[in-house]
C-alpha cells in the first residue's frame, strides 16, 4: 500500500461514518480511526462576512443544482451586497487550472457566463470541471489552489 492510496482511504473515512478501518497485507498493518470530537456549528445573525472559512462555520444556503452530462454546476446565493457566491457541489480537492503547465481559468476581473469553466474540483480521483451557472465578473477567489473544499464551501464571488 502506498502513501496516496492511505491518502485516500482517509478521505474516504472522513466523509463516512465508519469510526475506524484497519486494514493488513503481508506484514503491513494502518488503522485510521475518525476523531470523536463535539462539532460545534456556529450561526450568527449579525451581517455575514466573506471569507475563506470551512463550510462547516457558514451558514447553509441554496442547495447544489443536479450533476448534467458528468459535469457537477455550483449552486448560487445571492448576499446582502448584491454579490453571487459560486459554492463547491462536492468534497474534494479545488483546482485552479487544468494542470500545472496550463493557465488559470478565471482571475479577480474576468467576465464569466454560464457554461464557463471556473475550477476543477478532484474527487476519488476524477477530475471535475465545475461550470458558472452566473454572468457577471470574478470579484474575489475565497480558496487557495490545491487545497480541500467540503460540499456547499464558497469558492468565488461574482458581481452579476
Amino acid at each position: 500500500m502506498d502513501f496516496k492510496q492511505i491518502q485516500e482511504l482517509i478521505r474516504i473515512i472522513n466523509r463516512s461514518n465508519i469510526g475506524e478501518l484497519t486494514i493488513e497485507e503481508k506484514g503491513f498493518k494502518v488503522t485510521i480511526k475518525q476523531k470523536q470530537d463535539n462539532i460545534q456549528q456556529v450561526v450568527t445573525a449579525a451581517p455575514q462576512m466573506i471569507a475563506a472559512a470551512p463550510a462547516a462555520a457558514l451558514p447553509a444556503a441554496a442547495p447544489a443544482a443536479a450533476p448534467v452530462a458528468d459535469k457537477a454546476k455550483p449552486a448560487a446565493e445571492t448576499t446582502a451586497s448584491n454579490l453571487i457566491t459560486i459554492k463547491s457541489p462536492m468534497i474534494g480537492t479545488f483546482y485552479r487550472r487544468p494542470s500545472p503547465d496550463k493557465p488559470i481559468f478565471v482571475e479577480v476581473g474576468d467576465e464569466i457566463a454560464p457554461g464557463k469553466v471556473v475550477c476543477i474540483i478532484e474527487a476519488m480521483k476524477l477530475f471535475n470541471e465545475i461550470e458558472s451557472e452566473v454572468k457577471g465578473k470574478i470579484v474575489k477567489v475565497l480558496v487557495e489552489d490545491s487545497t480541500p473544499v467540503e460540499y456547499d464551501q464558497p469558492l468565488f464571488l461574482v458581481e452579476p
